[in-house]
C-alpha cells in the first residue's frame, strides 16, 4: 500500500515538472465519448462532469462549477481511457479537477489507483489532490481550492498493477 502511495506521489512530481502542452488533448483524436460535450443535468454522473452528482457533492463541489479550459485525455496503447477537466465555481471561488474513466477501460481492467487535482503554476504545486486506491468507480473530483488569480490546470493520473502511471493535464486557465 505504501508503495502505491509513493508511486502516485512520484507521478505527481513528474507531472508538476511537465509543461501543460505536453499532455493535452491536442496530441490525440478530438472525439469525446458519447455525451461528453452535452451539459450535465440532474444528479447523474456524466463524462461532461456534473457538479450535482453524488460523488461531486461528497467532494464539496459547488453546484455552479463549470468547465474552464480544455479537456485532456489519458491514453493507453493509442486509445483514450480517461478524460481530465478543470472546473471553476464563481460562487465558491474554487477550482476543481475532474477525472472520468471511460467505460471501455472500466470493462477491461479489474481496478485502478488514481489521483486528480489542480496544478497551480504560480506556486508550482498540485492542490486539492484526492487519491483512490484499487477502485472501479468512474467519476472522480478533487477537493476545491481557492487559487485566486493564479493560472491552473486540471491534472489526473492513474496506475494499474502492470505499468507506470498514465497522466494528463489540461491547458492552463488564467
Amino acid at each position: 500500500m505504501h508503495a502505491r502511495h509513493a508511486i502516485l506521489a512520484t507521478a505527481a512530481c513528474v507531472l508538476a515538472l511537465l509543461p501543460a502542452a505536453n499532455a493535452t488533448a491536442a496530441s490525440g483524436p478530438t472525439a469525446d465519448p458519447a455525451g461528453a460535450r452535452a451539459s450535465a443535468v440532474g444528479t447523474a454522473p456524466s463524462a461532461a462532469g456534473n457538479p450535482r452528482s453524488a460523488r461531486a457533492q461528497a467532494a464539496d463541489v459547488c453546484g455552479d462549477a463549470t468547465q474552464v479550459g480544455s479537456t485532456a485525455y489519458i491514453d493507453k496503447n493509442g486509445a483514450h481511457i480517461a478524460s481530465v477537466k478543470q472546473f471553476y465555481s464563481p460562487s465558491c471561488q474554487a477550482t476543481f479537477g475532474y477525472l472520468w474513466i471511460w467505460q471501455s477501460h472500466r470493462d477491461a481492467v479489474p481496478s485502478d489507483d488514481l489521483s486528480v487535482g489542480v496544478y497551480d503554476s504560480t506556486t508550482q504545486e498540485i492542490v486539492g489532490q484526492h487519491d483512490w486506491i484499487d477502485t472501479k468507480e468512474q467519476e472522480f473530483w478533487s477537493f476545491g481550492e481557492q487559487t485566486g488569480t493564479d493560472c491552473t490546470a486540471g491534472i489526473g493520473w492513474l496506475e494499474q498493477s502492470s505499468g507506470g502511471p498514465l497522466t494528463a493535464q489540461t491547458d492552463e486557465h488564467c
